[in-house]
């Protein structure tokens, strides 16, 4: 397995057609982790629709595995990719069972926010969070996000407009 980048028991690389079945399994085995912060494809018809928007222009989709078994642990996924002076993007990521709490999750996602500042070019990553997801919250923090802002009703999720908190980093400037 190619991986882009690794470290510890992590590597991230890019979905593929073949994932379908490990991916949409682990997503039907996380669902009462991830409801109500995030459905993850977990049916063959919305695999095929999240490979689709990965192939955009303006996203860049990712996996973290287990290095030892080449499992998926999780994905993370970077869209509304402007580049020009802003070089920015919006991060979302999400564990997946049995890896939630393992560590992979902030591994794999530390490792997608290093490919996107280092190798893609990118300046800033802004990560909405729910209130209530703490998971993802701490995740933030150990990465180096800051919250920089509130915003009510800001994302449809779960069948209503949904607060999130506005979590951004940045590159290293200098």
């Amino acid at each position: 397995m190619r991986y882009l980048r690794t470290a510890g028991r992590v590597g991230i690389r890019r979905p593929r057609p073949t994932d379908e079945a490990e991916f949409t399994a682990a997503a039907r085995r996380s669902r009462e982790l991830h409801h109500p912060w995030v459905a993850p494809p977990d049916t063959p018809a919305a695999f095929a629709a999240y490979l689709a928007k990965a192939r955009r222009r303006d996203t860049q989709s990712f996996l973290f595995c287990d290095l030892d078994s080449g499992a998926i642990a999780g994905y993370a996924n970077i869209g509304g990719i402007i580049m020009g002076p802003l070089r920015g993007g919006f991060l979302g990521y999400a564990a997946l069972l049995p890896y939630a709490g393992t560590g992979h999750a902030s591994t794999g996602i530390g490792l997608v926010v290093a490919h996107a500042l280092d190798t893609l070019g990118l300046h800033r990553l802004e990560a909405n969070i729910q209130p209530g997801n703490e998971p993802s919250k701490r995740v933030a923090r150990k990465l180096g996000f800051r919250l920089e802002g509130f915003s009510p009703d800001y994302l449809f999720v779960d069948g209503a407009w949904r607060d999130h908190e506005r979590w951004a980093i940045t590159a290293p400037t200098g």
